[in-house]
């Protein structure tokens, strides 16, 4: 069996001269990598017949970028790989390149786009390349700030290979602790060459995942947004409006001298409506 290229070398590394070009002209590779950006956009829902400026994270040698020129969008790709971006200069795609490191964060301003895609990169987070890499802290820091980074009401799809459930778990987990709602979809879940792994994921509050590829509607949607009340106790922050919530403004009240209530066991109670 093949071992996965994250287990071979940082991506940085693995993705050296010979491999970029490798990579950019196997005709396979390129019409695989088409099919899940065309199945990445599609899970957006982007409005039609408007351009928007896309992120496109792990961009590599430019395909998915392409494949978003051709569908009337401007957009930004970020990759570590200083090979594979010099690939797509030579590719002459129309999108800015950046160099960098998804899991030292995305390096925008607030609210900058309007959508991001991500094809085959998300699951180099899940691997420690260096003895200072963490992938929960290089996780969390890659999805705050991308949250920062998109619109409200905005979607980021990644394409992924997770390696076991423990990472779904990982990445899931921590893109719901930095603000996300979203879930999971699974293309044909029970095809073992077809099958495929998108993590949906939105900024301004859950709706309905979209239906998986090759299966019944709903049977292969995981959705995690119930998950964002845990991530919130995690991060140490109590539940808006829980008691431990209450307490904590009041207290902050009394501490910049404002006059304030006595706590008693009735504090937070929600009251019965009736007078």
């Amino acid at each position: 069996m093949a071992r996965r290229p994250e287990h071979l070398a940082p991506p940085e590394i693995f993705y050296n001269e010979d491999e970029a070009r490798k990579y950019t002209n196997n005709t396979r590779i390129i019409d695989i990598q088409v099919q899940m950006c065309e199945r990445a956009i599609e899970l957006l829902a982007l409005p039609e017949d408007d351009t928007h400026l896309i992120l496109d994270i792990g961009c590599g040698s430019g395909l998915s970028g392409s494949v978003l020129e051709e569908q009337g969008h401007v957009w930004v790709g970020v990759d570590i790989a200083k090979a594979m971006l010099e690939v797509a200069v030579e590719r002459e795609v129309e999108g800015d390149l950046i160099l960098g490191d998804m899991g030292q964060g995305m390096p925008f301003k607030a609210g900058t786009f309007d959508a991001a895609v991500s094809i085959s990169a998300l699951q180099w987070l899940c691997n420690a390349d260096k003895k200072s890499h963490v992938p929960q802290k290089r996780l969390y820091q890659f999805f705050s700030t991308l949250f920062s980074s998109l619109t409200r009401n905005a979607r980021a799809v990644f394409q992924f290979y997770p390696e076991n459930s423990d990472q779904i778990e990982l990445v899931t987990t921590q893109a719901m602790k930095a603000g996300f709602y979203g879930g999971l979809v699974v293309d044909y879940p029970n095809s073992s060459k077809a099958k495929k792994y998108f993590l949906v994921l939105m900024t301004g509050g859950m709706v309905k995942l979209p239906a998986a590829l090759g299966t019944e509607e709903d049977s292969s949607q995981i959705p995690y947004s119930r998950k964002r009340e845990l991530a919130r106790n995690a991060r140490g922050k109590p539940l808006k409006k829980s008691r431990e919530w209450v307490l904590q403004k009041k207290e902050r009240r009394r501490q910049q001298g404002n006059d304030t209530r006595t706590d008693s066991r009735y504090t937070a109670r929600k009251r019965s409506g009736r007078f």
